[in-house]
């Protein structure tokens, strides 16, 4: 089971804010022993986002989704997700009244007392119109809720509240899936030579240990170091110290010039 990441707002791909979901995300699955496959950063556009909803819940795939439910024109992820999947938009009652204990907790902070019928306040609702048969994701900054559809957690842009929310999802729903496939990683700095004549290697190395990937990540290099590639290995352990092994010698054999890292 893959996961995957929904990163919205146009404020990213704007640049007027820089996203912190993306590593941020990938530390806390790294810290559970479990990695991201894929990642979309989208804009308040609805049909773009129904439409990568529609593809993600088809995929079967655990999938986090950042941004958009607030309660202002721009916030359309809620009716989106009820978009893809066809469902009506109902007003939570869970969600209702923790959105109503937070408006009265707020009036309370500021010595006024809350009128929950406000036209405000009563707009504020529209924080918990979720999908039918919704469930919800505890937000402990605000109590103001996300929702989960089929897989998809939906938490607020707010790094401060979905991070936490995320990491609740993953410890209480996903527990079973931590360090069930133990990985190892293994590189070196190889200096000064060609992607290309290394590749016949990164091929016969994936062909005699299929449970490892190669990577290869290479630098032009600037003022202060030279041209090279970052080449490892990663996977299953046991193959991952062997393909290494064969690494080196190959890398030796070539008389190629590389350090361990």
């Amino acid at each position: 089971m893959a996961i995957g990441l929904i990163i919205i707002g146009d404020e990213i791909l704007s640049g007027r804010r820089v996203d912190q979901h993306f590593p941020k995300v990938l530390q806390l699955l790294a810290a559970r022993g479990l990695q991201l496959a894929w990642a979309e950063v989208l804009g308040d556009e609805p049909a773009r986002i129904v439409a990568t909803l529609r593809r993600s819940f088809a995929s079967g795939d655990i999938v986090f989704c950042c941004g958009g439910i607030g309660a202002t024109p721009d916030d359309h992820t809620r009716q989106a997700a009820a978009d893809a999947l066809g469902l009506p938009l109902r007003l939570h009652a869970e969600g209702k009244r923790n959105i109503q204990q937070r408006i009265v907790q707020m009036g309370e902070q500021s010595g006024v007392a809350a009128d929950l019928d406000s036209a405000e306040n009563l707009h504020r609702l529209k924080m918990a119109e979720f999908a039918e048969g919704a469930a919800l994701v505890p937000n402990p900054y605000n109590n103001v809720a996300g929702f989960a559809l089929r897989e998809h957690y939906f938490v607020p842009g707010f790094p401060v509240m979905a991070w936490p929310m995320i990491e609740w999802v993953l410890d209480t729903h996903y527990a079973h899936l931590f360090n069930r496939a133990p990985r190892l990683e293994k590189a070196v700095t190889v200096y000064e030579a060609a992607e290309s004549a290394l590749t016949p290697l990164m091929l016969a190395l994936e062909a005699r240990f299929p449970l490892v990937k190669v990577f290869s990540l290479p630098s032009v290099g600037d003022a202060n170091t030279r041209r090279h590639i970052e080449l490892g290995v990663k996977g299953e352990p046991a193959q991952t110290e062997a393909a290494y092994a064969q690494l080196c010698a190959e890398l030796g054999r070539l008389r190629v010039e590389f350090r361990p890292l």
